[in-house]
C-alpha cells in the first residue's frame, strides 16, 4: 500500500514556531484528547504512516518532524538534544492550543517523550515509550548495540545517499521477516529527504547524539525513569536492535506507574510500521484505560 493511501484522511501541513516551520501529519481534530507521535533519530512523519489515521478514530493525532529532520526547519545554530526537542514540542502544543496530551515516541522520539514528561508533568496524560532511546543501558549487548549504531551512522557521513545505503539503514530498523515492507516508495521518500542539501549540512549535528550516549549516562543526562510520574508504557520488541528488553525491564521497574508490553509479532525498532494492527490496538487500549 502506498504511504499516501495510508495517510488518506490526514492533513499534512506546516506550523510556524520560533524554531522554524514544523511539518506535521494530523487527523481526528474533533476528538477531545490529543496524541503526539514522535519519530526516531534521522526519521520523519512517514514512520507513522500506518498509525496517524488508524488512531484518529479515538484521538486527535499529530505526528511531527523534529527540527533538523524530514521537511521541518534545518538549523545549524541550535543544539540537537532531547531537551531542545522537548521545548519544541511544548511550543508546538501552545501554538496548536493543546494544553495536555498523550505523548508517544519511538527511539529518539521516546527519549524526547520521557524528557518532556519530566520537564512538563502537568502536560502529559499518558506516556508511551516505544523502543525508546535514552533509558539507562544495563547490559553489554545494549552497549554494543549503541556502538554498532554509531558505526552505521559514521559510514554514511559525507557520502551521497543512495537507494542501497538507505535500504541497508532501514533494514537495521526492521526485523528481517518484514524487509518486504522496504519498497521503493518508502526507501525513495527517505532518500529524497536525506539528499536535500539542508539535511546534509545538519545531519552530523543530529546524529552526534548517538556518540554522546555514554557521556550522557555518566552525567545523568539520560532519561531518569523515577522522574516519570504519569502512567507510562514501555512498548518493546524482542528484536529491538538497540536498548534490549533487559534495559526496558530495568527502566520500567524504576518507573512509579510503569508497565511493560513486549510485542508478540516479530518486529525490531519500528513496531508501529512492522506490526501496525497490534501496535495500534495496544496504544488505543493503554491510552484509554491505562492497561495493556
Amino acid at each position: 500500500m502506498s504511504l499516501w493511501l495510508d495517510f488518506l484522511g490526514a492533513e499534512i501541513r506546516y506550523v510556524k514556531t520560533s524554531f522554524g516551520l514544523i511539518r506535521i501529519a494530523e487527523a481526528g481534530k474533533n476528538n477531545p484528547e490529543a496524541l503526539f507521535l514522535m519519530h526516531g533519530i534521522g526519521g520523519h512523519i512517514e514512520a507513522y504512516a500506518k498509525n496517524v489515521v488508524a488512531l484518529s478514530d479515538t484521538f486527535h493525532v499529530i505526528a511531527l518532524d523534529f527540527i533538523g529532520h524530514g521537511l521541518s526547519e534545518k538549523r545549524e545554530d541550535v543544539e540537537y538534544t532531547p531537551i531542545t526537542y522537548a521545548k519544541l514540542l511544548a511550543e508546538l502544543m501552545n501554538v496548536m492550543g493543546i494544553r495536555s496530551a498523550h505523548i508517544s515516541g519511538e527511539s529518539l522520539g521516546g527519549f524526547v517523550a520521557g524528557v518532556f514528561a519530566a520537564m512538563y508533568p502537568d502536560r502529559v496524560k499518558r506516556l508511551v515509550l516505544n523502543t525508546a532511546a535514552g533509558i539507562p543501558v544495563v547490559t553489554e549487548k545494549g552497549r554494543q548495540d549503541l556502538r554498532d549504531l554509531d558505526e552505521l551512522n559514521r559510514k554514511n557521513f559525507g557520502k551521497p545517499p543512495s537507494m542501497e545505503s538507505i535500504r541497508l539503514r532501514m533494514q537495521w530498523l526492521m526485523h528481517e521477516s518484514n524487509w518486504h515492507l522496504l519498497d521503493d516508495e518508502l526507501i525513495g521518500s527517505r532518500l529524497a529527504l536525506y539528499s536535500r542539501p539542508d539535511f546534509q549540512k545538519t545531519a552530523p549535528l543530529v546524529f552526534a547524539l548517538v556518540r554522546r550516549h555514554h557521556e550522557m549516562e555518566e552525567t545523568g543526562a539520560v532519561m531518569q525513569p523515577q522522574d516519570l510520574q504519569c502512567e507510562t508504557l514501555y512498548l518493546w520488541t524482542r528484536y529491538n536492535p538497540v536498548h534490549d528488553v533487559a534495559s526496558a525491564e530495568a527502566a520500567c521497574a524504576r518507573t512509579p506507574k510503569g508497565q511493560l508490553y513486549v510485542m508478540k509479532a516479530d518486529a525490531a525498532h519500528w513496531p508501529q510500521y512492522e506490526a501496525p494492527d497490534e501496535f495500534n490496538t495496544v496504544m488505543r487500549t493503554f491510552l484509554t484505560t491505562g492497561q495493556c
